[in-house]
């Protein structure tokens, strides 16, 4: 579903130099059983027999350092020199394991593999499957199909143009899926759930604008706006591979905005990459317009996905350990990021299994040119897309607020993260929350323009505090209707206890900021231990075990003795910097049981 490119697509032979075309995440269909088997026949393709990935995308780049720029006559030469890591990397990965969560998906399923839940394939094709969308019939009485302008494995694209009405004459882009191809219950649900997030997700510059979906006996038509600019992967080919820092930043501001707009509204993405973002025209200074949520799907906040979905270039770690949310989502743009700056891959392997363990065990490499020439901030910021922890790494909107990329004409978007944690906030012990507040105490200016940001956007009274009604009024200001599918709103019962007071900014800071983003930073040290001299001076008091226990809310099952006794000094019976550290992450029963 999600593969409709604004091109047609050509397939690549893999180059000298160990090139691979960028491969999709996705099952092979029995249609293309035939082309697999003669690329598995080639002595160069050596595929990995855990991943019957679609045939090859047209983004078949890895972008050289031997030649600056390059024209469509010598395309197959887009490559990066092989990268050769220190260390060879520990099978087995944990990738291997996803091959029946991948045939699921769209029933490529074959004898002696491993099975599909019930429900989910039909013999014959799927021509048991009810693939009735309810869409309008009648295409072909309001628009005109003209050529072809992008084929994916599940559709393709034409350009077409509106018969009569205000906007007859004007040229569209339609996305024509065959239901020919959708031969599982999941293929129609993906289709059905592209239509309902385009729909839902309106309003924003940077995604493309959808007008209307139909459907007829053979296929369904999504009607969107035509961007004729090409994609964004055709202007980093045009460039040599490499974008000036001011540039990469014009583009980045773009993507993030759109990202961050859908994470707040529950949607994630999970497919971005440069082919999925358009420019709408050939001029330089073009907007850039997100495409194709054939994969995307809504989320809840505190919600985790669990299948694997997306292009395995941009694929973030924890989707291979099928747990994952938002965050994936930024780790892919931290990918595009990279790209963008330096013109090659910070993760590449000559086989799909390679490419995942580097995802998984390897580390973006910033010491070769052009990054030493690059500004510390740049790397800085890439560095921080690229964690592998998502507790650790950026959201979108944060993002925008770092130091490589704000300014006075960039306006920060609200950022669902910050009701997660205020919601671990409102359920933290009141010695936890004395520790949070020590911690704010020492945050920078950095970290604090962030937090002003957000908290603006929660629009304080005169007094400076807010409220529940005041977080209720700024989602309700910056809602779609997919905030209704991901049941964003559902999630503010847990902050009531706000209903019944108002909150300032200094509590704001301690409630919304992130532990593990800054234990991520060099100066995490530094943080921790100023923090703790200001909880000594005023939160610290002399504890027993059983009464921190109690504050912690620990059950009677937690052996609390053995747990709990390096938490607290022995000399004075107060909370020692370890058990510092501990509060500041929250710690529950299940958690102290774990670490016995």
């Amino acid at each position: 579903m999600g593969i409709c490119t604004s091109r047609p697509a050509t397939e690549t032979d893999i180059s000298d130099n160990g090139v691979i075309p960028s491969k999709e995440v996705r099952p092979t269909s029995d249609n293309d059983q035939n082309q697999q088997n003669e690329l598995k026949k080639r002595e160069d393709v050596k595929k990995s027999p855990f991943f019957p990935f679609y045939s090859p995308s047209p983004a078949h780049y890895l972008f050289s350092k031997k030649s600056p720029a390059r024209s469509p006559a010598n395309a197959s030469s887009n490559s990066t020199p092989k990268r050769f890591f220190k260390r060879p990397f520990p099978p087995p990965s944990p990738a291997k394991h996803i091959r029946a969560v991948l045939a699921r998906r769209h029933g490529s399923v074959k004898p002696n593999e491993a099975t599909i839940p019930e429900g989910y394939e039909v013999e014959g094709g799927g021509a048991g499957l009810d693939k009735s969308f309810g869409f309008s019939k009648h295409f072909e009485n309001k628009y005109e199909l003209g050529s072809e302008v992008g084929r994916g494995h599940f559709g393709h694209t034409c350009r077409a143009k509106f018969k009569k009405g205000e906007f007859k004459g004007k040229d569209v882009a339609v996305k024509v899926i065959p239901k020919s191809k959708m031969t599982t219950a999941i293929a129609i649900e993906d289709v059905r759930r592209e239509v309902k997030i385009l729909k839902a997700l309106t309003g924003h510059s940077n995604l493309v604008q959808f007008y209307d979906s139909y459907e007829d006996h053979d296929n369904v038509y999504i009607v969107m706006e035509l961007c004729e600019g090409g994609e964004l992967l055709d202007r980093i080919l045009s460039r040599g591979g490499k974008y000036t820092e001011d540039d990469a930043k014009a583009v980045l501001i773009q993507i993030l905005n759109v990202v961050s707009f859908c994470h707040l509204q529950g949607v994630v993405h999970r497919d971005l990459k440069p082919e999925n973002f358009l420019f709408t025209t050939k001029e330089e200074n073009a907007q850039l317009k997100a495409i194709d949520f054939g994969l995307s799907d809504f989320v809840k906040p505190d919600e985790r996905l669990n299948d694997i979905v997306g292009s395995a270039y941009y694929v973030a770690p924890e989707v291979l350990h099928r747990s994952y949310s938002t965050e994936a989502d930024v780790w892919s743009i931290g990918v595009i990021s990279y790209i963008l700056l330096c013109g090659s891959r910070p993760f590449w392997a000559r086989t799909e299994s390679g490419i995942f363990r580097a995802v998984l065990k390897a580390d973006p490499i910033f010491d070769e040119p052009p990054w030493p020439s690059l500004s510390v901030e740049a790397r800085d910021f890439v560095k921080r897309l690229l964690n592998k922890d998502p507790r650790k790494r950026m959201t979108a909107a944060q993002a925008l607020c770092h130091p490589w990329i704000r300014s006075d004409d960039i306006k920060a978007p609200l950022d669902i993260m910050i009701f997660k944690l205020m919601k671990a906030y409102m359920r933290s012990s009141s010695l936890r929350k004395a520790a949070l507040r020590a911690l704010a105490k020492t945050l920078t200016a950095d970290e604090l323009f962030y937090l002003r940001e957000q908290f603006a956007l929660l629009e304080p009274n005169k007094n400076q505090t807010i409220s529940l009604d005041s977080i209720k009024a700024a989602l309700t200001r910056y809602a779609t209707d997919a905030m209704k599918d991901s049941r964003v709103h559902e999630f503010l019962t847990s902050l009531n206890a706000l209903q019944y007071r108002r909150m300032d900014f200094e509590e704001f800071c301690a409630a919304a900021l992130s532990v593990h983003q800054l234990e991520a930073l060099d100066q995490w040290e530094q943080y921790a231990r100023s923090a703790y001299e200001i909880f000594e001076k005023d939160g610290n008091r002399a504890l027993v075990i059983e009464e921190l226990a109690s504050e912690l809310g620990v059950g009677p099952s937690v052996p609390i003795h053995s747990v709990l006794q390096d938490w607290i000094r022995h000399n004075d019976g107060k909370l020692s910097f370890m058990g510092f550290i501990k509060l500041l992450h929250g710690v529950s029963s299940r958690s102290l049981a774990k670490a016995q």
